[in-house]
């Protein structure tokens, strides 16, 4: 049985872990609250934007009139955008998008990564060092991202990501990253960014909704289509960082209660091996009266 100066110590310190991972987790969920209003508000304006680009779209003939659409001679190169986090203690939630990049890197996209054809992107410092020591292809990393998220940030990396796609650079973008569901259940996604597709081959009208267009739909379905690619990339962001102080609110959650089943059972460790010493005592003090007596 340990010593009590040992159980003591041992109490010290699972005490001063408890109330770090405590405070962590307070201050996890008053951001938490933030980062899920900004996705909520977000999440309907994103998908009415692709309501009104799919019914525009829907009668367009070719797919040169969609230069995000699928192209007729596309590169054979693949970008995939992975988004964790700069900072750990937050559960599985990066090691899920490390394991989702490897997968594809190692399964959808095999051929592409042994012929050199597989680019990955990282943003967030956690998915950036582990892939690196998995000798991935990672070829930028936009760890300074988080530390100010405004959504000027994240279109100028957007517009980059377009404009090398219209160049060529890639055929195919993919986005890996934990969708927002609620404080306790994220799940990692891997979507697929670019090309558009889909939309073009819708027959009828789903919507049920007749528009006017001023001026022609073409040019109209021209400037909305990379502002929508903005919006979803931005969510995509939102939706992560959402996740990520979910997650770690969740694992500090744990953590505490952790902490407390552990100091129930060091306390009563150390009030056995107390009530041991004390008995100890008393049979040391009998013995010596009884020797006296003697």
């Amino acid at each position: 049985m340990p010593s009590l100066k040992e159980v003591r110590n041992r109490i010290d310190s699972v005490q001063s872990t408890q109330q770090i991972t405590n405070a962590m987790k307070m201050v996890a969920a008053s951001k938490l609250r933030r980062a899920q209003d900004a996705i909520l508000r977000l999440r309907p304006y994103a998908g009415k934007l692709n309501e009104i680009i799919a019914n525009i779209s829907q009668t367009l003939e070719t797919a040169t009139d969609n230069p995000y659409g699928v192209r007729e001679e596309p590169s054979k190169r693949v970008l995939i955008v992975a988004i964790s986090s700069n900072k750990g203690l937050c559960g599985a939630f990066n090691a899920n998008v490390i394991k989702q990049v490897s997968h594809l890197a190692h399964g959808t996209f095999k051929n592409e990564l042994s012929t050199g054809k597989l680019d990955i992107i990282c943003i967030g410092k956690k998915g950036w060092e582990a892939l690196q020591r998995k000798d991935l292809p990672v070829i930028e990393e936009y760890n300074d991202l988080f530390t100010k998220l405004t959504y000027a940030r994240v279109e100028k990396l957007c517009n980059q990501i377009l404009d090398d796609y219209l160049e060529g650079t890639w055929g195919r973008v993919i986005i890996v990253y934990n969708q927002f569901k609620n404080a306790a259940v994220q799940h990692v996604t891997a979507e697929d960014f670019l090309p558009v597709q889909g939309s073009l081959q819708q027959e009828g009208n789903p919507f049920g909704v007749e528009y006017l267009y001023e001026p022609a739909r073409e040019t109209i379905l021209r400037d909305l289509i990379p502002t929508s690619l903005r919006i979803q990339f931005f969510k995509t962001i939102l939706d992560s960082f959402a996740s990520e102080h979910g997650a770690r609110m969740t694992a500090m959650h744990k953590a505490t209660d952790n902490a407390g089943e552990m100091l129930k059972e060091l306390r009563l460790t150390y009030n056995k091996a107390r009530q041991a010493s004390i008995t100890r005592e008393i049979i040391e003090i009998v013995s010596g009266a009884e020797a006296l007596k003697g």
